[in-house]
């Protein structure tokens, strides 16, 4: 099987990504299976919007959702109807269980988990309300097309790095791939130029994890302390993705949510086969993962026996990444692109309005490149 470091979701407020996509030649209508944004469980219960221009698909949703009794969705409706009213901000400190502090509890348990989750990696009563705030903005109020799923069919590579690679090597560009910077160092005069392992660069963008470019600005910038110290402090967790082969049929949807708790750790499951793969493969996703391979593995296939009657499922391989998002945490201090002069830093950790999200990186990727445009 060929299979991902970790199942991965978009959604259509990823203006950039899609639009960097087409300028690669990448067509998202054949690489991502466009569906309506749901959270369905696998007895039915849950919300899923309709075909609706925003907002009226969201309170659609809301009023259909299953399981729900009305003072539930009346909770959802009118704390969705105070934080538009609010222009979706809010205090920097507060997170996301203050905002929710007024919702019904299957509401909160049902929904907004598993939103807060999947978008920020960080636990509800760690994580920043402002992010989320913002991430709920732009996919359920910022203009039709934004709540939708957009699930890869074709493996990540291929969804994007393989393209840019050779968009790139089109443009002229040299690629040097596998081999790691040791060494950045500013130009000795006042040419403002950089070295990188010797090598000399008019300017240069570190778009490396947080850990590395603060590696290299440490050596490199005596002058930017106060950007190694943005960069260090940053908190990660960990996403686990464990593939299980063998369902016995096909789930009701590519994308099933699952109720998660104590022993029950993937918050979603992904049928593989309904994405192109092959059949009978399925994706537990854990977020904000923390125990160990074994146990972890045992409570997934657990849980895929009480929640989708699946209980002859083996697991074929569980990719734990233990630094894949930072921690989106209230009044959280991100480095900023401008490291020095030459010198910026792009990635989903820096400055930005986003948490660590693919849109993230590449709006920040975007604006780095343009600002080395405007700089000559």
């Amino acid at each position: 099987l060929a299979l991902d470091n970790g199942q991965h979701i978009l959604i259509g407020a990823y203006s950039a990504t899609l639009a960097l996509m087409r300028e690669l030649g990448v067509q998202p209508e054949f690489a991502l299976l466009r569906t309506p944004l749901q959270l369905r469980f696998a007895d039915g219960g849950g919300i899923a919007l309709p075909r609706l221009p925003a907002p009226l698909d969201l309170v659609a949703g809301i009023l259909a959702a299953r399981g729900w009794t009305w003072r539930d969705k009346a909770s959802l409706l009118r704390t969705a109807l105070g934080w538009r009213a609010a222009g979706f901000q809010c205090e920097a400190q507060r997170t996301v269980a203050d905002l929710c502090a007024g919702l019904a509890p299957r509401v909160t348990r049902e929904l907004v988990e598993p939103l807060c989750v999947s978008a920020l990696n960080t636990p509800l009563e760690q994580s920043s309300g402002q992010l989320f705030l913002r991430v709920l903005h732009d996919a359920l109020f910022a203009g039709r097309g934004g709540a939708v799923l957009l699930l890869p069919r074709v493996d990540l590579a291929r969804l994007l790095p393989d393209a840019a690679c050779q968009w790139l090597v089109q443009q002229g560009a040299q690629l040097r791939l596998g081999q790691r910077v040791q060494a950045l160092q500013p130009e000795s005069d006042a040419g403002g130029g950089w070295h990188v392992d010797g090598e000399r660069f008019d300017r240069v963008v570190l778009a490396t994890p947080p850990w590395e470019s603060a590696r290299l600005v440490r050596q490199a910038s005596a002058q930017a302390p106060t950007w190694v110290a943005a960069a260090e402090g940053l908190r990660y967790e960990a996403i686990a993705t464990v593939y299980a082969q063998g369902a016995r049929r096909s789930l009701q949807a590519p994308m099933v949510a699952l109720r998660n708790g104590p022993r029950a750790p993937a918050q979603f499951v992904f049928d593989r086969g309904l994405l192109g793969g092959p059949k009978g493969l399925l994706a537990f996703v854990v977020s904000a993962s923390t125990a160990d391979r074994d146990q972890l593995q045992a409570e997934v296939l657990a849980q895929a026996a009480a929640q989708l009657g699946e209980d002859r499922l083996r697991v074929v391989q569980t990719v734990v990444e233990k630094r894949a998002t930072f921690a989106c945490t209230p009044g959280l201090v991100r480095p900023p692109m401008q490291i020095a002069p030459g010198l910026l830093a792009c990635g989903d950790y820096v400055v930005g309005p986003y948490p660590a999200t693919l849109e993230g990186a590449i709006r920040s990727g975007c604006g780095a490149a343009f600002q080395l445009g405007t700089a000559g």
